[in-house]
């Protein structure tokens, strides 16, 4: 289900606990920006189409990545982008928007995204995986 405009950033807000809505905005714009390097395709598109459009414009116009990041160098990017952030900051700023984007997403469209990204990401959606099963 598409969350519209302030309805989007009240969630965040909400989830990551900030203060104000600058503060929830200005951590939505570093780490759309950065996932938008990171996904591509009709997948990035039907992504930008659930998002409010000034967030869905930075998805869709991504700060360029010359190779995917893990998900502990994308809390580290992320950290690097947030004056005064740390990597537990940081961690807790990328989790509580893709959460929210997720949510926007809704499950099949999460489950496309997260085939193009690196392994762990999953976690950073707030869609743990289990572990697969150990051979006996």
């Amino acid at each position: 289900m598409p969350l519209r405009g302030e309805a989007f950033l009240e969630h965040v807000q909400d989830r990551g606990e900030y203060g104000t809505h600058d503060e929830a905005d200005r951590v939505v714009r570093v780490v759309l920006a950065l996932l938008g390097a990171h996904v591509v395709g009709s997948e990035r598109a039907e992504l930008a189409a659930r998002l409010p459009e000034a967030y869905a414009l930075i998805l869709l116009n991504p700060l360029q990545a010359a190779e995917p990041l893990t998900p502990e160098r994308f809390v580290h990017a992320t950290a690097a982008w947030i004056e005064g952030a740390s990597r537990a900051t940081a961690m807790w700023d990328v989790s509580a928007v893709l959460s929210v984007v997720a949510d926007a997403a809704g499950e099949d469209l999460t489950r496309r995204l997260l085939v193009q990204l690196p392994p762990g990401y999953d976690a950073l959606f707030g869609r743990p995986q289990p572990d697969p099963p150990h051979p006996a």
